[in-house]
């Protein structure tokens, strides 16, 4: 089993040899001015002559264009280094303003010059992530719907109709292809170490991309287009991405010791720790975040490997290979979850402006990080770990539960429309001795007897709910409050490896709380206009009738709606259960919440403003009282199955 100090090198090695071999063979030096023309411009035709094809199918052969290209690109490198930063930007800044992106280029030819192999390998990283974004930008000046991945953009017809192939073929021996050196991947996937990034390559991508704005002018001026950039992502809601507390110098001068002696990391790998920390420290954020992401991948995979004593799959970058990312339950509500921040897709794919990252995002990164190097130390180690500052971070981690799971979001869905029904008895209404003008608001003995349902179902669930929770006297508004939901939803529900079925139950109830989050805000707007209207005496005769209707419906649509998301809150409490057990079922079960959809949605159509189909709403109601009932009766509801 191998120990973090005996890891050398996370490429396999195929790959290995690929980046740090194969480029170096032919020693012969190479002039630049070859491809340099006397304007400053990339000569791209002697460029390309340098990828090569295999003679059976004319597809690239890999191998042999790394091997030529390798002196092109020591040569563009040595020609950077000559340069001072005011020659560059005088040189080359315009070239860059195609990616929208003009000082991560710039910062990226500083990193060359100070040639500290950490440096260049974040500049290499930021610099594809930039690229890749320019380029799914000119992608959408012939098409629509940009690839996601960067091999299938590179091989677009689209960009080889702007830039032409044999200039894309020569960026997919440098990225995007597993076949070739793959950067941008080995990078940000974790698996090369600061020392395996050879600078040249760096020098040739930074080159290439200035290369790509001149043809693109040309492009431009010749179909009299213009380049729009897609506007970045932006991170809302920062509170709920609030896990740790904030880091301050004491908490990261502990961290800096940890990186030096947690089992975590690989020592080869140490440089990018440092970095990152040190990114944090001069508030560098989106710096610290794109250096850390890799390193706890590739953390979590050598856990995994040892665990499960395969160390084979430590090593990747084939396109044959499959290797093993994240796992951990925060790290799939950060980086995985449709509905979380995925910060490692959004940073990777260029959709962040790194300029304006926030630190709250970063604190949280850091801040995991942090305990997971705590959790895989020895026991000479416990002075750091049990520290005052370190233990709040701890806490945070072992008690984390999941934020953008469909079940977490189901939670706060229900819990959010709780709160919107909670607004309907402040709703204006017409004074009691004005209501007698309005004929039939005095009483309505339908809406009674719905409501006399609703309290039968009620006691039936009393037996699946705290105790003492449940009134005999008034069963409705005893049971059917948000400090019961707020209770219910409290309770833990695993999140990690749900099965498809319970994500198919999940996508239903979701669906349905969000009918009767909608249903609700119309009532609320409904009635505070109708409302209006009345004390403004604009209501027509036929619309004082339909505005007696509504209120007559209110009195019971509040506890249907209750009763709605109290069994959605009981049954995804149990959603595991009933969902692994008999799919007879299950599958009668999903029937089931099907057609309660079915009446939110019809809900949602006549409580609009433009139906208003008030005593339609009395039957569609009592219609599906009756079913849940039975349902009920019959004990196939999945709380009941779980039991």
């Amino acid at each position: 089993m191998a120990l973090p100090d005996s890891v050398t090198t996370c490429l396999s090695q195929p790959v290995h040899y690929a980046i740090c071999k194969l480029g170096f063979e032919k020693k012969d030096a190479y002039d630049i001015n070859n491809i340099l023309s006397g304007d400053g411009k990339v000569c791209w035709q002697a460029v390309t002559e340098h990828v090569c094809y295999l003679e059976s199918d004319q597809s690239m052969d890999y191998i042999n264009s790394i091997r030529s290209l390798g002196p092109v690109c020591e040569s563009v490198n040595l020609y950077f280094k000559s340069l001072t930063k005011e020659q560059f930007v005088i040189q080359y800044a315009s070239w860059f303003h195609w990616t929208n992106c003009t000082e991560v280029f710039l910062e990226v030819f500083d990193f060359l010059q100070d040639t500290q192999a950490t440096e260049v390998a974040l500049g290499l990283m930021k610099l594809t992530s930039c690229l890749e974004r320019a380029l799914g930008d000119v992608y959408l000046l012939k098409g629509n719907d940009c690839p996601f991945l960067l091999r299938d953009l590179l091989a677009s017809e689209q960009l080889a109709d702007v830039f032409g192939q044999a200039v894309m073929n020569v960026l997919r021996v440098f990225i995007g292809s597993p076949h070739g050196l793959n950067l941008r991947n080995v990078l940000w996937h974790g698996f090369a170490s600061p020392q395996e990034i050879p600078a040249k390559y760096c020098a040739m991508l930074l080159f290439l991309t200035a290369g790509l704005g001149q043809l693109l002018q040309t492009y431009l001026l010749q179909t009299r287009g213009v380049l729009v950039h897609r506007p970045y992502v932006i991170f809302m809601s920062l509170e709920e991405l609030d896990a740790f507390p904030d880091l301050n110098n004491e908490i990261l001068s502990i961290a800096e010791e940890l990186v030096q002696l947690s089992s975590f990391v690989l020592k080869m790998m140490l440089p990018f720790w440092i970095a990152a920390l040190r990114a944090f420290k001069q508030s560098r954020y989106a710096d610290s975040v794109i250096l850390l992401l890799p390193q706890l991948e590739v953390g979590l995979r050598w856990l995994f490997t040892t665990t499960n004593k395969c160390p084979n799959r430590l090593l990747t970058a084939e396109s044959s290979a499959l290797y093993t990312t994240f796992d951990e339950d925060f790290l799939w509500d950060f980086l995985n979850h449709q509905e979380g921040p995925r910060i490692r897709d959004h940073l990777s794919h260029g959709e962040i402006n790194l300029e304006t990252f926030p630190r709250e995002v970063a604190n949280q990164i850091v801040g995991f990080a942090i305990t997971i190097l705590c959790r895989f130390s020895d026991g000479d180690m416990f002075s750091l770990k049990e520290h005052v500052v370190i233990k709040p971070l701890m806490n945070c981690a072992s008690c984390y539960q999941s934020r953008f799971h469909p079940i977490s979001r189901l939670k706060k869905q229900v819990l959010e429309c709780m709160r919107s029904i909670h607004l309907w008895p402040e709703l204006p209404t017409v004074p009691e001795e004005q209501g007698q003008k309005i004929k039939g608001l005095e009483g309505n003995a339908e809406a009674d007897s719905l409501i006399s349902m609703i309290s039968e179902i009620v006691s039936q669930l009393q037996h699946y709910m705290p105790q003492n929770c449940c009134s005999s006297d008034d069963p409705i508004n005893s049971v059917l409050t948000e400090r019961l939901l707020v209770e219910l939803c409290g309770t833990r529900v695993c999140t990690l490896y749900s099965p498809r079925p319970v994500l198919e139950v999940v996508v239903v109830l979701r669906q349905i709380s969000a009918q009767c989050h909608q249903v609700s805000q119309q009532v609320i707007a409904g009635a505070g206009l109708r409302y209006s209207q009345w004390v403004n005496k604009t209501l027509r005769s036929r619309q004082r009738h339909n505005y007696r209707r509504m209120l007559n419906s209110i009195k019971f649509l509040s506890p249907v709606l209750r009763l709605i998301l109290l069994l959605i809150t009981l049954e995804l409490v149990s959603v595991h259960s009933v969902c692994t057990k008999n799919p007879f079922d299950y599958q009668q079960y999903l029937k089931f919440l099907k057609s309660v959809l079915q009446y939110t949605e019809n809900l949602v159509t006549y409580t609009s403003l433009e139906k208003n189909k008030w005593d339609e709403t009395v039957e569609l109601t009592k219609k599906t009282l009756i079913k849940i009932r039975k349902i009920s009766d019959r004990k196939l509801m999945l709380m009941h199955l779980a039991t």
